[in-house]
């Protein structure tokens, strides 16, 4: 899968600005370009808020930043992320459900995935975020 215009991208699962400015600062050590994935079903958990939040405080810091919000099996939250600017949203749905919700995001400039990506740091445990992102970028 292509996601923002990169093919097979490191992806790293933050639950927090630490988390994801520790990601940021490995990837631009090891020049690497890494998308940020949010936990599972956060935009129902943390809200849709708390990451566009942590994106545009990313953004002031680091640029444009890709990064995917976790919708769970909600097409409300989906369109709710897609409204707020979200450029990337996950949505586990029926493939109908999948086909309108894609067909608002791609008029919005923004993408879904259906399912989580393999390979993924998930930095919930890790008592150094920076050291395990730099290892998990080859750095």
């Amino acid at each position: 899968m292509i996601l923002f215009g990169m093919a097979n991208p490191y992806r790293i699962r933050v639950h927090s600005l630490a988390h994801a400015r520790a990601a940021l600062m490995a990837a631009r050590e090891a020049g690497r370009i890494v998308i940020l994935d949010s936990p599972a079903g956060a935009a129902g958990w943390h809200g849709i808020g708390w990451w566009r939040r942590l994106v545009r405080a990313l953004a002031e810091e680091f640029g444009d930043v890709a990064t995917v919000l976790d919708c769970g099996d909600a097409p409300g939250h989906a369109l709710a992320a897609l409204r707020a600017g979200c450029r990337g949203i996950r949505l586990r749905a029926a493939a109908a459900t999948l086909s309108r919700v894609g067909g608002i995001a791609a008029a919005l400039g923004a993408t879904v995935e259906d399912a989580p990506p393999t390979g993924v740091l998930d930095l919930q445990e890790a008592t150094d975020p920076l050291a395990a992102c730099a290892r998990h970028l080859g750095a």
